[in-house]
């Protein structure tokens, strides 16, 4: 049986995976496993949250946006990473 993210896992992971540079939503859908429309919906409200930063650049085609991180996303990240030092959790639920 699997385990269900939670919300702040999932936040978390998008976060992540941003912070390596800017991101296409297709690679930030397949980098934390999940499906377009779940995708759409929280990079729009880490946009809203002021946590992601979009530019719309055009391409042959369409806009294609890329989504950074911003300062206070960056903060977040580096939050919870230092209570993850202080409170081991995986050995906690194990």
């Amino acid at each position: 049986m699997s385990k269900r993210r939670s919300k702040l896992e999932i936040v978390l992971s998008v976060l992540s995976v941003i912070a390596d540079g800017r991101a296409k939503p297709t690679h930030i859908m397949y980098a934390t496993n999940m499906s377009w429309k779940s995708t759409q919906k929280v990079l729009s409200k880490l946009v809203t949250l002021g946590l992601l930063e979009v530019e719309i650049k055009q391409g042959k085609r369409r806009p294609n946006k890329l989504y950074e991180i911003t300062e206070k996303g960056r903060n977040i990240i580096d939050y919870y990473a230092k209570a993850g030092d202080i409170i081991p959790i995986e050995k906690i639920l194990s």
